[in-house]
């Protein structure tokens, strides 16, 4: 499994120990920044890791910026990408066990670094359930298509 990472200064503080645990754990990453709270515009990194999820590169990616919202609204406009702003673990596993979420997006305003840290580990370790949830995970696709 390899995950792309990216937060802007928002995120930065949560995303630093997100890296930690990737680290400890032995997950293969690569990292799109930033590395200091100095002001970003979070589009770009959003683009950037959901890019390397759409094209290949990585399995999943984990974005943070203050609220994870504009982050995932702007990962979402990459082709492929159901990116999905998570809280708790309860909506870790189900944003991937139903909706076969392949973006992480998380607010550094919203949890700690412990909390990140056990958001991440459900998601990632979390199967897509499929059955019913494959139907309407393609009518997204269809729908991103157009053909809907």
């Amino acid at each position: 499994m390899k995950l792309a990472v990216g937060c802007d200064h928002g995120g930065f503080q949560v995303a630093e120990s997100l890296r930690a645990y990737l680290k400890e754990k032995g997950i293969d990453y690569v990292d799109f920044g930033t590395h200091s709270t100095d002001s970003v515009d979070y589009p770009l990194i959003a683009l950037k890791v959901a890019k390397a999820v759409s094209g290949g590169e990585a399995d999943f990616g984990v974005l943070v910026c203050s609220t994870g919202i504009g982050i995932s609204i702007a990962a979402n406009k990459v082709k492929g990408i159901r990116a999905a702003v998570v809280t708790n673990e309860l909506c870790a596993g189900l944003t991937r066990k139903d909706n076969d979420a392949n973006v992480l997006c998380m607010g550094g305003k919203v949890v700690d670094g412990e909390t990140a840290v056990k958001i991440l580990d459900t998601f990632i370790h979390t199967e897509f359930e499929g059955g019913r949830h494959a139907r309407r995970v393609g009518q997204i696709t269809d729908i991103e298509a157009r053909k809907l």
